[in-house]
C-alpha cells in the first residue's frame, strides 16, 4: 500500500493530512471551508484515494493561506506516496461532464512541475469564497507533487459544477496515472529518472 502522512505548521496554519493512494475512496476532510471539503471529498471518492485531511488556519482574514497550504501539503504527501514511481503509468487523463459543465485533467507524474490552468469563470466568488484561489490550490499542489497537471474547462455556466468536475477529473487522473502496471520494468522513462 502506497501510504504517506505529512504534518505543515507555520504560523498561519496547520494542515495535516493521511492519504492512501491504493485506498477505495474513504474520507474524511475537514479544512474549515466548507466548499474545499466537498471537493476534496469528490476528488478522494472519483479516485479512490483514502484520505484524511484536518486543517485549521487564519480564516479570520481570508482563505488563501489555508487553500495554498492545503496545496502545498496534499502535494508533497502524494510525492512521498509515489515513492520511488517505478512501475507506475505516469500519465493519466479524465474528461468528467457535470450537468452542462465540461472539466478536463491531464498529469504526467514527471517530476517536473508545471501547471497549465485554463479556467475562465463565469463569476469569481461562491459565498464568501474567492474562487481564484483554486488556481493556487493546484499550483501548489503542481509544484511540491511535482507533476504536470493540466486543468481545462471546455464549457460550463455553473461555479459549483465546474469545480466539482474539475475535482472529480482530477482524482480519476491522479488514480489513473499513479496505477502499477507490472508490465513497467523500473521507472516509466527513456531517461531512467523521474
Amino acid at each position: 500500500m502506497r501510504k504517506a502522512e505529512l504534518h505543515r505548521k507555520t504560523n498561519e496554519t496547520d494542515v495535516r493530512i493521511e492519504l492512501n493512494l491504493d485506498g477505495t475512496g474513504e474520507y474524511d476532510v475537514d479544512t474549515s471551508i466548507p466548499f474545499l471539503d466537498h471537493m476534496l471529498c469528490l476528488m478522494a471518492k472519483h479516485g479512490l484515494l483514502d484520505l484524511n485531511i484536518k486543517a485549521s488556519g487564519d480564516t479570520e482574514i481570508d482563505y488563501h493561506h489555508l487553500v495554498e497550504d492545503a496545496g502545498i501539503t496534499l502535494g508533497k504527501t502524494i510525492g512521498k506516496a509515489l515513492g520511488d514511481k517505478k512501475s507506475i503509468v505516469r500519465y493519466g487523463d479524465s474528461k468528467v461532464p457535470m450537468d452542462e459543465t465540461l472539466a478536463e485533467v491531464v498529469i504526467d507524474l514527471s517530476g517536473r512541475p508545471y501547471l497549465v490552468y485554463k479556467i475562465d469563470l463565469p463569476k469569481d466568488t461562491l459565498k464568501d469564497l474567492d474562487l481564484n484561489l483554486f488556481e493556487d490550490f493546484f499550483k501548489s499542489l503542481s509544484d511540491h507533487a511535482m507533476i504536470n497537471l493540466h486543468i481545462i474547462l471546455h464549457y460550463g455556466r455553473d461555479v459549483h459544477h465546474i469545480f466539482e468536475a474539475v475535482f472529480k477529473a482530477f482524482g480519476k487522473c491522479l488514480r489513473m496515472a499513479s496505477t502499477i502496471d507490472k508490465r513497467i520494468k523500473g521507472l516509466p522513462s527513456t531517461k531512467g529518472s523521474l
